[in-house]
């Protein structure tokens, strides 16, 4: 809700300064929606704007006199413009104002990102420097990987560190770069790779290798009852062998998918049965046991910040701001280059309403990750303002730059209709990203 909250406020704003700065007559500003009624309103003695905080957090809303925007306020369409309203004005300083908000969000995006460098610096693992290399899924292994490749880079850049970047260079790229064995060589990519399928598979495409030796056991989970302690190593669960901590996690994965299916308690103490082959100090034994209600066995491997040494990367004040304005134009430039995704079956069940946007957030809080979702979320917001679609702020920016154009402005009744359109559509693509929320929810996608 904060950061909600924030970015919201702050979009708008963006189009509240650029309507002052040109005399143009704001009546209301609203933090959130308020249909039929409001949670605050204030309207300061000699000032044409009413302040408000609605109880609906959808977004929020900068009414301006003489626009045709989502109030539908066509009375006032019908009276003779007024040299303080919007329509009176200039088409160059129209155009300022339906981008304030755009230009806002991108622009804090940028503010956060080299803060965070500022502040925090950018710390991160080389994925070069990961010795015990990466665990592959059976479509990586068709290519070519072999569980245990330490990846370099490809034909576009070298690697930085793990994360979607990586997997964004490896869909097209044509060349991937690996030691293997301690031998530097390379494999062929096809350069056409779905990114969607490579982040949402099962086991993952790619993921950096962990050993399945246990580091430390929490106390009355079924690890701690069966005696297993720090330094053992899992070997096998139900007869597989488990070579890596992330095949012991695929295993627990697959049983997590028959939990699904089980009609009965019977069924689930069926599931959660297991036998385990574990190793110690040389000795090798084989273990039963019943694993919790969400087959949870009780241990914790080492995190890579432990397997490996993270490089931190130190920004100055002033350094901070071109570092920071890459990062983000980067980030924007990813989800960009993503969008593609979206007109697929599997990207339209990608999309996410505010239960996604709730889970990106953890549940402690956590001022880095806060400010790192929030600037990721203002890419987002400028992104999505700025489509060519009637009720945004791209659609306003469209019909404006046809009017710079063709030198004359769309009818009013098409404005009104065109408005009809955009709401419905923004509408539609509401219902279907929290309608996807409540599906992953219940475990239907």
């Amino acid at each position: 809700m904060l950061s909600i909250a924030l970015l919201v406020l702050l979009h708008e704003g963006g189009h509240f300064f650029f309507a002052k700065l040109f005399g143009i007559r704001v009546e209301k500003f609203y933090l959130f929606f308020n249909p039929w009624f409001h949670l605050f309103e204030y309207k300061p003695k000699n000032s044409d704007t009413t302040y408000g905080i609605g109880w609906l957090p959808l977004g929020g809303y900068c009414k301006i006199a003489g626009m045709i925007d989502e109030s539908m306020d066509t009375e006032q369409m019908k009276q003779p413009a007024q040299p303080w309203e919007f329509r009176s004005r200039p088409a160059w300083q129209r155009l300022f104002v339906m981008i304030g908000g755009v230009l806002v969000n991108f622009l804090l995006a940028l503010f956060i990102y080299s803060m965070i460098l500022f502040t925090w610096g950018d710390s991160y693992i080389p994925v070069k420097d990961m010795k015990l290399g990466m665990k592959f899924n059976s479509e990586a292994k068709a290519l070519g990987f072999q569980d245990g490749d330490i990846l370099v880079g490809t034909d576009l850049r070298a690697f930085k560190d793990f994360n979607v970047d990586l997997l964004r260079d490896l869909s097209v790229a044509h060349r991937v770069d690996i030691v293997r064995e301690g031998k530097a060589m390379s494999l062929p990519l096809p350069g056409d790779l779905n990114l969607l399928n490579m982040v949402k598979s099962e086991p993952a495409f790619v993921r950096p290798l962990q050993p399945a030796v246990i580091d430390s056991v929490i106390p009355g989970t079924p690890a701690a009852t069966i005696g297993l302690t720090k330094g053992t190593t899992i070997l096998a669960i139900n007869g597989k062998a488990v070579d890596s901590y992330n095949s012991f996690s695929d295993e627990i994965g697959i049983l997590n998918d028959l939990m699904t299916d089980a009609k009965s308690s019977a069924d689930s103490l069926k599931v959660r049965t297991v036998n385990l082959v574990v190793a110690n100090n040389g000795n090798r034994d084989t273990l039963h046991t019943v694993l919790t209600p969400s087959l949870q066995l009780g241990f914790i491997v080492k995190g890579l910040n432990a397997l490996y040494k993270p490089v931190t990367v130190e920004y100055g004040f002033f350094e901070s701001f071109p570092a920071g304005a890459a990062y983000g134009v980067n980030m924007l430039k990813g989800y960009v280059d993503d969008m593609k995704y979206l007109f697929s079956a599997e990207g339209a069940k990608s999309i996410g309403g505010f239960g996604a946007i709730g889970s990106m957030f953890p549940a402690t809080w956590d001022w880095y990750i806060f400010w790192k979702i929030t600037a990721f979320l203002s890419i987002i917001l400028a992104f999505m303002n700025i489509l060519p679609i009637p009720a945004l702020d791209g659609g306003h920016v469209l019909f404006l730059l046809y009017e710079i154009i063709a030198r004359r402005k769309p009818s009013e009744d098409f404005m009104i209709k065109a408005e009809y359109v955009g709401m419905a559509i923004l509408l539609l693509l509401m219902v279907v990203a929290n309608l996807n929320d409540l599906l992953r929810w219940v475990g239907c996608i």
